[in-house]
């Protein structure tokens, strides 16, 4: 028998990677959210506009590698086709540490169907109600088709709910799940406050992510840790701008000097790596077209890549 891990580690440590590659370049919003869709206390965030993806002509690219490395296997493992059943999903933090997941979308009957049979198969399940809505908890392992299905996403286990139409909400505690009900999926009094996290946004955004940098900075030593450590905030923006993939990653110093000595480092990596002989010629021409800009403590770096590159860039 084998075991699926759906492991949500922190997201700073998925995010990391990414941003990684786009501030130091080794190798190479239509229905966005806003900073008042996430709760004052977030500690990071994760949203990607599907639907968005899957119309526009950078994103078709994108979309279809997702649906080879990702959708694909749920397809396999549970029945379950998330590549047209889902338009948007959105993840954060609130509070301590803990998680809100929210797919958008289309649901198929038979797809929730199948939700509550595997998570009915769980070492626990229950199912309760918040005025007159329904909802679930599920803690531990998991047996479907064979295969164990390990909840880490959630440790201490996980309420999901279909009670709010076109919806799918999970959350790791009861009281959000209760308050998520009652706001249609939305932070409670949302509107009412400014976030802390700061959102990058674009008439036609793909995915937006942010963490506080605190949540990057766990190694020892090593270049990430000494770059992050003056920094507060990283934000990160995909979208389509014209046929290409527009990557904006935007970073929030502790002070206008730190902003400025975080822009030069970051510079001279570029530089470093645009002029390696080694360097492709694709490859250098990207970093050189690459702009980073200082404006009090925002440091941003920005380019524009072309669909195919940045799937082959994946696949590697």
């Amino acid at each position: 028998m084998r075991a699926i891990h759906f492991d949500r580690r922190p997201m700073a440590q998925a995010l990391a990677p990414l941003l990684t590659l786009l501030l130091m370049l080794p190798g190479i919003a239509s229905a966005g959210i806003v900073d008042t869709d996430l709760p004052a206390d977030s500690s990071w965030y994760f949203h990607t506009d599907l639907k968005e993806m899957r119309s526009s002509e950078a994103g078709r690219e994108l979309h279809a590698w997702l649906d080879r490395e990702v959708f694909a296997e749920l397809r396999s493992e549970i029945g379950i086709d998330l590549s047209k059943e889902a338009d948007r999903v959105t993840a954060y933090s609130y509070g301590n540490d803990d998680v809100v997941f929210v797919l958008e979308g289309d649901i198929d009957p038979v797809s929730k169907d199948k939700l509550m049979a595997i998570a009915a198969g769980a070492d626990e399940f229950a199912t309760l109600t918040h005025k007159k809505m329904a909802y679930h908890f599920v803690r531990g392992d998991i047996e479907s088709e064979g295969d164990d299905i390990d909840v880490d996403a959630f440790v201490d286990g996980a309420y999901f709910s279909f009670a709010i139409d076109d919806k799918l909400i999970a959350t790791s505690t009861e009281q959000q799940m209760q308050e998520l009900l009652e706001n249609r999926g939305k932070v409670a009094g949302s509107r009412s406050h400014k976030g802390s996290m700061f959102v990058l946004t674009a008439e036609r955004s793909l995915v937006q992510a942010g963490v506080n940098a605190d949540e990057l900075t766990d190694s020892d030593n090593g270049w990430d840790s000494n770059f992050l450590k003056n920094a507060k905030q990283v934000a990160l923006l995909v979208a389509d701008a014209g046929g290409k993939i527009a990557i904006e990653a935007q970073m929030i110093a502790a002070d206008a000097e730190k902003a400025n000595a975080l822009a030069s480092i970051a510079r001279g990596i570029i530089a470093l790596q645009a002029f390696s002989e080694e360097m492709e010629p694709e490859i250098r021409s990207i970093l050189q077209n690459t702009t980073i800009d200082v404006a009090d403590t925002m440091l941003k770096l920005s380019l524009a890549l072309d669909p195919s590159f940045v799937v082959a860039t994946l696949d590697d």
